[in-house]
């Protein structure tokens, strides 16, 4: 078979999501073949994904893309690429650090980098944003362990750490922390805050827009007239956070906060952007916790914030919390946020298209 109907792949949970992982080698070098290569083997355009792979949900349908890097001081490059459940859509217009938690383990497990003894730090480029983070993997005896006391919200039982860090995110797709300039913004009637702190992100009182923000996520995805309300909001907002027409793309991702219920520092249920999330996205998370510090923004008004210059900061979603611990310089500025992840082989070995 060719390359285009065949490929070495192997799938695995990041996170909360889970997804393809490639060697950039082992896919088509043109982006259309390879567009279409994944589509066909997640199954889309189809709400069930039937003759596919996929999970018939974004955060199942996704891909990552790697290859050795010819950069200073970084091991890995990794593209990610979110492909659409019910659209003929395969697009690389954000990160996902959610799959980034299986970037360290499928590196080393592919030989792209060699295995320390005891744990293994790998520098991974993120292609999408041309950022960089750093994941800690567990290796003891040179080989990737997957198993472990850590606990992530959202997947049952525990698994080997992985931390991540990252640097530098701010403005990584709008070219900007704050695109507007602003803490807040007005559109449509409703006070928001245009952010970019490794994920576009327009954050919003959940009140605001008519729900509480405790809501379970299929109330909120049932609900029809909420949805049309903040896709035109986000649809108005494209070229003010310098990503053009967003009608057909990912981003930015659209995040309802309000007051924290369980001890956290806010709530947030999150769209994705027609969608509503299960949990929350790493980066989203990291982008809502920003706003959470910065004066005037809605997300600031229902925030609880602690004292100091590093901030534990703990997102709560629909099905538990993701804590970001932020750290931040003299003037109150973010400097670096890290975030504990865990990802889990599920099985290796060839994909037919």
């Amino acid at each position: 078979m060719t390359p285009s109907t065949q490929a070495r792949v192997m799938w695995m949970r990041g996170g909360t999501s889970k997804g393809g992982y490639f060697l950039a080698q082992d896919l088509p070098a043109d982006p259309a073949a390879r567009d279409t290569f994944l589509l066909r083997i997640m199954g889309s355009p189809d709400p069930r994904q039937i003759d596919g792979m996929g999970g018939a949900d974004p955060l199942t349908s996704k891909v990552a893309v790697l290859k050795k890097s010819d950069r200073e001081g970084v091991d890995v490059d990794y593209l990610f690429l979110q492909v659409f459940v019910d659209q003929a859509i395969v697009t690389d217009a954000q990160n996902c650090g959610n799959i980034l938690a299986g970037v360290g383990p499928f590196a080393i497990e592919r030989g792209l980098i060699p295995a320390s003894e005891g744990e293994t730090r790998v520098a991974i480029y993120m292609e999408n944003t041309g950022q960089i983070a750093i994941a800690t993997v567990q290796t003891p005896g040179g080989t990737v362990r997957y198993d472990g006391d850590a606990r992530i919200d959202g997947v049952p039982g525990t698994a080997a750490p992985i931390p991540l860090e990252f640097r530098d995110t701010a403005g990584s797709s709008c070219g900007a922390l704050l695109p507007s300039g602003n803490a807040f913004d007005e559109v449509e009637g409703v006070r928001v805050t245009l952010i970019d702190n490794g994920m576009p992100c327009v954050v919003m009182k959940a009140e605001d827009v008519g729900v509480t923000g405790y809501e379970d996520r299929e109330t909120l995805d049932n609900d029809g007239a909420l949805k049309a309300r903040i896709e035109k909001i986000r649809l108005a907002v494209g070229e003010r956070m310098n990503l053009g027409d967003v009608k057909d793309k990912s981003v930015p991702k659209m995040m309802l906060v309000a007051p924290p219920r369980n001890g956290g520092a806010v709530t947030v249920r999150s769209f994705i952007p027609h969608r509503a999330h299960a949990s929350i996205g790493v980066l989203g998370a990291v982008s809502v916790a920003t706003a959470c510090l910065i004066e005037g923004s809605p997300a600031a008004e229902v925030a609880a914030i602690p004292d100091g210059n590093r901030k534990t900061l703990p997102v709560e979603h629909p099905t538990g919390e993701t804590t970001c611990v932020m750290e931040l310089d003299e003037s109150g500025n973010v400097t670096s946020a890290a975030m504990l992840r865990t990802a889990r082989k599920l099985m290796d070995g060839e994909i037919f298209a």
